[in-house]
C-alpha cells in the first residue's frame, strides 16, 4: 500500500510541477503581469537628427519618464546616444548600428531618425518623438493606429498653425510671411503645405526660400528680406538649429520672427504657439516603459498629439524687432523676458 501511495505521490507531484511552470511561462509571456526586465539592465538605442535645445528637451523629458516608471540609468537601464548631425546618411547608418548591436528599444528623436530606424528594423520596438507629421512620414499608418513595431508623440499640435497665421494676420500690420524651410525633410514640407492651407482665409501672402544646411540659413533669411514682413518658421530641424542666424538679421531690419516650438523664443524670437518638448518627450517615454514591462506591444498604444497648446511672447524680442506690445496681448499669451 505505501509503495502505491509513493508511486501514486511522484508523478502527481511532477505533474504539479510541470503545471505551475506553464502558469509561470504564460504569465510572462502575455506582457501584462510578468516584468520583463526584472534582474535586467536594458539598452535603450537614442537616435537623434540634430542637436538643439528642444530635441534636447524632448530627450530629457524621455529620461525622467523612464526613471520615473523605474529604468534608473546607471542601475537598470543604459543609454546609447547617437547624434547624426544632421546628415541623413549618417541617421541611417546609426539606426543600422543601433539594430546590429541588439538594443531593446530604439528612441528615435525626429521624424529622419525615426524613419531610419522604421528602415532598420521591423522587430526592436521604436518609440519616436518630435515627428511632425507620423502619417505623411509612412511611420503609422494613422492617428488612431501605432505601427506594428513604433509608436510615439507628434510635435505638431492640430491648431498650432492655424492659430500662429490667425495671430499674424489679426493682431499685426503684416502683408506677407516670410518662410524659410529645408526642402528635404518630410516634416517641414508638411508644416509648409498647412501654412499655406491656413493663410487661405486670409490676405497674407507666402514667400518661400529652402536651404540644405544651417551654414545656407542666415543667407536665406537676408534673401526675404524686403519681400517679408515677418518670418515664420515652423520646426525645421536644420533651421531651428541655426535659428540665431535668422533672429540676428530680423534685428537687424526690424522683422518680426514667429517660431514653431517654445524653445526658440529664449534663443531670441518673438512669439509663438507651443508646447513643452520636455512633455511630448516624457509622454514618449511613458509608452516606452509599458512597452520595455511587457505591458504593451508598440501595436497597442496609439500616437499622440501634444496636451497642451499655449501663446508665449518675448519681450525682449519684441522690442529688438520693432513690435509694439498690445493690452490685449495679455489675455492672449504668457511672457518672457
Amino acid at each position: 500500500m505505501k509503495g502505491t501511495i509513493k508511486q501514486l505521490a511522484v508523478p502527481m507531484l511532477v505533474g504539479m510541477l510541470a503545471l505551475s511552470s506553464c502558469a509561470k511561462e504564460e504569465t510572462a509571456t502575455n506582457g501584462v503581469k510578468g516584468d520583463e526586465t526584472e534582474g535586467k539592465t536594458v539598452t535603450i538605442g537614442v537616435t537623434q537628427f540634430i542637436q538643439h535645445p528642444s530635441l534636447d528637451a524632448a530627450f530629457n523629458g524621455f529620461k525622467k519618464a523612464l526613471e520615473d516608471g523605474g529604468f534608473k540609468e546607471g542601475e537598470n537601464v543604459k543609454y546609447n546616444v547617437q547624434n547624426a548631425q544632421g546628415d541623413m546618411n549618417n541617421s541611417q547608418t546609426i539606426a543600422n548600428n543601433l539594430v546590429s548591436d541588439g538594443v531593446d528599444l530604439i528612441f528615435a528623436n525626429s521624424t529622419p531618425s525615426a524613419q531610419s530606424a522604421l528602415n532598420a528594423t521591423k522587430e526592436i520596438p521604436i518609440v519616436f518623438t518630435s515627428v511632425t507629421d507620423p502619417v505623411g512620414a509612412g511611420l503609422v499608418p494613422s492617428m488612431d493606429q501605432a505601427g506594428e513595431n513604433i509608436t510615439g508623440t507628434t510635435d505638431s499640435h492640430p491648431d498650432a498653425i492655424r492659430k500662429t497665421i490667425q495671430f499674424i494676420d489679426e493682431q499685426t500690420d503684416a502683408k506677407t510671411v516670410g518662410l524659410i524651410y529645408n526642402a528635404g525633410e518630410q516634416n517641414s514640407v508638411a508644416q509648409i503645405e498647412k501654412v499655406k492651407e491656413a493663410a487661405k482665409n486670409t490676405d497674407l501672402k507666402l514667400v518661400e526660400t529652402s536651404v540644405s544646411t544651417t551654414a545656407e540659413v542666415k543667407q536665406a533669411a537676408e534673401s526675404l528680406v524686403g519681400k517679408a514682413d515677418v518670418f515664420y518658421i515652423v520646426t525645421d530641424n536644420t533651421v531651428v538649429s541655426a535659428i540665431e542666424s535668422v533672429v540676428s538679421v530680423a534685428n537687424e531690419k526690424k522683422i518680426p520672427v514667429f517660431a514653431g516650438e517654445l524653445d526658440s523664443l529664449k534663443r531670441g524670437c518673438f512669439a509663438a504657439y507651443g508646447f513643452d518638448y520636455y512633455d511630448i518627450g516624457y509622454q514618449a517615454g511613458e509608452m516606452a516603459v509599458a512597452i520595455l514591462k511587457g505591458e504593451k506591444k508598440p501595436s497597442e498604444i496609439k500616437p499622440e498629439y501634444p496636451s497642451k497648446l499655449k501663446l508665449v511672447i518675448n519681450k525682449q524680442a519684441a522690442e529688438k524687432q520693432g513690435i509694439k506690445l498690445k493690452p490685449e496681448w495679455d489675455q492672449m499669451a504668457e511672457y518672457i523676458e
